[in-house]
């Protein structure tokens, strides 16, 4: 028998006083009268606990706005994007009127099952984190495998830029060599400019130390004055921004259909990278894109970077008949002698500003000349010019 049965009992079976009832059981009067006009109301199922659960919730979220969460975390999901909380509360913004806090988001999707357990991880605290404190202070740069439908495994290049997290360069190849990490340095820095310093692991297209030498990037990023920095061995950490890229990258490509050939691959890659830059709030960014962020800034530049080089580009070509390659320089085209014995060879030509290095697909460098506007021709190499080929290629 529960305390307010036995109080009704003795008031109502018992006659006694509910004064008495309320010392000897340390209750208050009001109480005891509450419980009698329940019993008188309802008998005694009328005594069970009841819930004291409001009836109404004026900041409960409405209906409306908790299915446009549900619903775009199933959109997100879908399409391969982050789906957190933050990422959530930014969308929702061009749909609702009132956004719910990003804690109130969180809980309703671990209400509806949405939200996957994780072990207890090793608190942020505990991390000696760097961030550049400009944009193109520093870029991040690494490679990761992906499989196309038919089982071919290829290579994925990406770039990022340290301060915005801007992903300034995402391109496929079937497996990633020395000269097309130039190339996408340069077709990256004709659009974003170049940056300062250049992160990376010691992967042999980006550091040649482990081969007692200097591979095509640290040649170039030399030669404009970019400071080169390589992670210590088997530390991911320290390339922590463009391995989160990665991960970001394949969650998207995952809920793609399989790539067909590399240019159905390059096709999403670039379809991640735009909406990444552009419409992806970042959490590490305040809830910005990372476009919004590297436009908000000064952006940093080589110390030494000549102020007369503007142009930075990358051609494919062909040596001719003759041993010769034609580039267009100030609207004119220039005629440049590589020699006969490498005719029909695919070459590629590094152009920064009048400096232009020509080197083969395997990194080989056949020459390397500063362009005169006065001239059209430039015949064979001078002696100097041979002995600097012979240094690089030694290297």
């Amino acid at each position: 028998m529960g305390l307010g049965r036995y109080v009704v009992d003795a008031i109502v079976l018992e006659g006694r006083s509910p004064s008495e009832l309320a010392r000897a059981h340390g209750i208050s009067r009001s109480w005891i009268y509450e419980l009698v006009a329940r019993y008188r109301a309802g008998g005694y199922d009328a005594l069970a606990p009841r819930s004291r659960r409001p009836r109404s919730c004026p900041h409960q979220v409405a209906p409306k706005v908790e299915r446009a969460i549900l619903r775009l975390r199933r959109e997100l999901t879908e399409a391969g994007h982050d789906a957190g909380a933050h990422t959530i509360a930014s969308h929702l913004a061009r749909r609702v009127a009132t956004v719910p806090s990003v804690t109130t988001i969180w809980r309703i999707l671990q209400r509806h099952g949405l939200i996957t357990p994780q072990p207890h991880k090793r608190p942020r605290s505990s991390f000696t984190r760097f961030e550049a404190q400009l944009p193109n202070e520093m870029w991040q740069t690494d490679t990761t495998h992906w499989m196309l439908a038919d089982g071919t495994d290829v290579e994925i290049l990406n770039v990022i830029d340290d301060h915005s997290r801007v992903a300034v360069a995402s391109d496929a190849f079937r497996t990633v060599k020395a000269a097309d990490v130039v190339q996408v340095f340069f077709s990256a820095a004709s659009t974003y400019g170049l940056p300062a310093a250049l992160l990376s692991d010691n992967g042999a297209v980006f550091s040649g130390a482990s081969r007692g030498g200097t591979v095509l990037l640290e040649t170039e990023a030399a030669r404009l004055g970019i400071r080169v920095v390589h992670s210590t061995p088997y530390h991911p950490q320290t390339c922590g921004k463009v391995e989160r890229f990665h991960q970001t990258l394949k969650r998207f490509l995952a809920k793609q259909p399989k790539a067909q050939s590399l240019a159905q691959l390059q096709a999403q890659l670039d379809a991640c990278r735009t909406y990444y830059n552009q419409r992806r709030p970042h959490r590490a960014l305040g809830g910005r894109t990372p476009l919004v962020a590297f436009n908000a800034r000064l952006k940093a530049r080589p110390p030494e970077l000549p102020q007369t080089v503007t142009d930075f580009r990358v051609r494919h070509d062909k040596v001719d008949s003759c041993g010769r390659v034609t580039l267009r320089y100030r609207s004119q085209l220039r005629h440049i002698y590589i020699g006969r014995a490498h005719k029909g060879a695919t070459i590629r030509l590094l152009i920064a500003g009048a400096n232009v290095r020509i080197v083969r697909d395997n990194g080989q460098l056949l020459r390397e000349l500063t362009l005169d506007p006065s001239r059209r021709y430039f015949g064979a190499p001078t002696p100097v010019h041979n002995v600097l080929r012979q240094v690089s290629s030694m290297s």
